[in-house]
């Protein structure tokens, strides 16, 4: 039975009111002053304290600081004759979990008792009900012929109730959101499949927009304007839905001018999708174009050396004459000093920032037992990087930011996807290591599993040789290689992962900022 403790100097006046209560279940137990609420609290547990704020003695203020700085978990209720602006900031400031104004009905109180006692659970019944009355709707769409639009919003819907269902207690629920979305996933994979090859060497009205395209559709226009700075965020391996987690923190700061997704070329990677976003070329044209900032997979080095000098160039090829910088943040202290330089960066144009972060998370999920343990499900995934997020030098630059009249652009090169679906393939030692794509000679796979392409440029990817096909993962599917098969499909099992097919990685948010 719930407890309540109601302390006021005029209790006897209010036995309408316990009564009321206890015939709806709940258990009160009066106090006449501060002092003897205090008393209460040190003998037994209470679920939630009404407290008047006018009592002779201690009085509301004095014990409700008192009361929290003991037992700070316990909601506290104020209630008060005062309508005076500087007792409400007082008890707001002392953590107070509800305020009312006498007189008070009944209805009233039962309604705060719900609100602070019974909130977690009412709000997961009401969600759980209205994503069982949506889930037929979100069945039919997943099953019906979608635009690539509508993909984009079916994504948008799935990633809602993610967030949303991740408060509910109802596990059952869980499950079948996690099954509607990997078959969500299947029907995406193919789709992208069917119409890759088309869009991508097309690129018209009907086409997404593509990495590639990215500079040139949001931030060209802009930088030609010359109206005011701009801060263009990579968030490496940032997916749509940890955009969804940060989002509150960043609204607080900045006003969200536009939420879109673009879709990342193939493959998801750092490699080709980030060098794609800095060139506005696609690989194979960068290869030819600007074979020395272009690194194959079967060379050695560091394969986004050079994307300063490749922004650097495209900006000369579109003739747009700007001053911009370029800054990858690889460890905390170089996201300090960057913060402590921003004022240089007023005086720029363009000023593309890369933090890692997100990426290394991934990589260190993977490798790391504990920190799959942080990280162990998509919720807690979200949460990490909210709490990185929290403590970061990118919240500092956004805060600095918030007051300067800039343009600000939050994005990524691709997302990731937890992988669960083993499959079977064999190569030669030269073929590439990713678990959702390979590229090499020698490959061995069933057509029916992969999205295979017998010339990578086909889809304007540099080949590695004339007889190196390249392969992608769909959905939750990675590639393992027969040897040691049962070791590396434990230890990636469950793992985060790009390179392929997913909604995760391949639908990527693009946040345009402004001042408030």
């Amino acid at each position: 039975m719930v407890k309540i403790l109601w302390a006021d100097d005029e209790i006897d006046l209010l036995k309408p009111y316990i009564l009321f209560l206890e015939t709806k279940g709940y258990n009160v137990i009066p106090a006449t002053d501060g002092q003897e609420a205090l008393d209460i609290l040190e003998k037994e547990m209470v679920d939630i304290v009404f407290l008047d704020e006018n009592m002779p003695g201690i009085n509301g203020l004095e014990a409700l600081t008192r009361i929290k700085a003991k037992y700070p978990s316990v909601p506290v209720i104020m209630i008060t004759k005062s309508e005076e602006e500087n007792i409400m900031e007082q008890a707001i400031g002392s953590k107070i979990s509800d305020y009312l104004i006498k007189p008070v009905n009944p209805n009233q109180i039962l309604l705060v008792l719900k609100k602070h006692l019974d909130k977690e659970r009412l709000v997961s019944q009401t969600l759980t009900q209205s994503y069982q009355q949506e889930f037929r709707e979100l069945s039919m769409k997943i099953n019906e012929n979608l635009s690539w639009q509508e993909w984009t919003d079916l994504y948008k819907q799935i990633v809602h109730w993610e967030i949303e269902l991740s408060s509910s207690k109802d596990e059952s629920i869980f499950e079948i959101l996690k099954d509607q979305k990997e078959e969500a996933n299947e029907r995406f994979s193919k789709f992208y499949q069917k119409n890759y090859k088309s869009w991508i060497r097309n690129q018209d009205e009907d086409s997404p927009i593509f990495s590639h395209k990215v500079l040139s559709r949001y931030v060209f226009p802009l930088l030609k304007e010359k109206k005011r700075p701009i801060f263009f965020i990579v968030l490496d391996n940032f997916r749509f839905d940890q955009w969804k987690a940060l989002k509150p923190m960043i609204e607080q700061l900045l006003y969200v001018e536009k939420e879109d997704i673009y879709y990342s070329i193939l493959p998801t990677t750092t490699q080709y999708a980030r060098n794609a976003l800095f060139s506005s070329l696609m690989p194979l044209d960068i290869k030819q174009t600007y074979p020395q900032y272009w690194v194959d997979e079967d060379k050695e080095g560091n394969k986004n050396q050079y994307e300063q000098e490749l922004l650097i160039d495209n900006l000369k090829r579109h003739r747009i004459k700007a001053n911009a910088t370029y800054h990858k943040v690889l460890n905390a202290t170089y996201g300090m000093r960057m913060i402590d330089i921003l004022p240089n960066f007023m005086q720029n144009d363009l000023n593309v920032i890369v933090y890692n972060f997100i990426d290394m998370l991934s990589h260190a999920r993977t490798e790391s037992d504990l920190v799959r343990e942080l990280a162990a499900d998509e919720n807690a995934y979200r949460g990490v990087t909210q709490t990185w997020f929290e403590h970061s030098p990118l919240l500092e630059v956004l805060r600095y930011l918030s007051d300067k009249d800039v343009d600000v652009f939050i994005t990524t090169d691709h997302g990731s996807v937890k992988v669960n679906h083993p499959i079977k393939i064999k190569s030669n030692k030269e073929a590439s290591v990713n678990l959702r794509y390979k590229i090499g000679r020698l490959l061995d796979f069933d057509p029916k599993e992969v999205f295979d392409i017998k010339d990578p440029k086909e889809i304007l990817l540099p080949p590695l040789s004339i007889l190196s096909p390249m392969i992608f993962a769909r959905a939750n599917d990675y590639f393992v290689y027969p040897t040691n098969y049962n070791q590396y499909v434990s230890y990636y099992m469950n793992t985060f992962q790009h390179g392929g097919i997913s909604m995760e990685e391949c639908l990527i948010p693009l946040i345009h900022l402004t001042k408030k």
